[in-house]
């Protein structure tokens, strides 16, 4: 059963809960944002697997999940690189923000979001039950198309891109 960390708006733990009753009740807990970069510059995006749980196949930054009890958000990002994207690179962590999204399937996230960042330049070994596709796309062109297609990104990666632009572009 996955357990989120619930934390007040200072990020401060106080308590966990099974996932989904977390966003079913719409509280805040901890969560992290990985953004990988290639040497040129390009972000990986990561298309979302067909079966997952709330915005199926929509793109998203390259991959993003919950922190476990003990783990630090570095930690956590890493094992969420690798359980998902097939690899694992250095990560720093940037920036951090409270935001809340409603989903069409009546759960919502209301994530205490830290962004983490890093470099690599090889391919990924995707798992298809968190991925089905990816990416290597500029800065520029992933804020060009979410101007023109906003319905094919993931309601967070919207939300981070726009507030948090300066701090991911390396």
């Amino acid at each position: 059963m996955d357990q989120v960390i619930l934390v007040n708006e200072q990020d401060e733990p106080i308590g966990t809960m099974e996932k989904i009753e977390a966003h079913e009740k719409a509280l805040l807990h901890r969560a992290f944002s990985v953004f990988v970069f290639n040497d040129a510059g390009e972000l990986m995006l990561q298309q979302r697997a067909a079966d997952k749980y709330h915005s199926p196949l929509l793109w998203t930054n390259t991959c993003c999940s919950h922190q476990k009890v003990g783990e630090t958000n570095i930690q956590a990002g890493k094992r969420r690189l690798q359980e998902e994207m097939g690899f694992t690179t250095e990560l720093k962590d940037v920036c951090s923000f409270i935001y809340k999204a409603p989903f069409d399937n009546g759960l919502t996230e209301h994530e205490f979001d830290h962004v983490l960042t890093g470099i690599y330049n090889d391919e990924p070994n995707l798992n298809p039950d968190e991925a089905e596709a990816y990416k290597w796309i500029s800065l520029e062109d992933v804020k060009k198309d979410m101007e023109t297609n906003p319905e094919k990104y993931t309601a967070w990666f919207l939300i981070i891109f726009e507030k948090f632009y300066d701090f991911i572009r390396q």
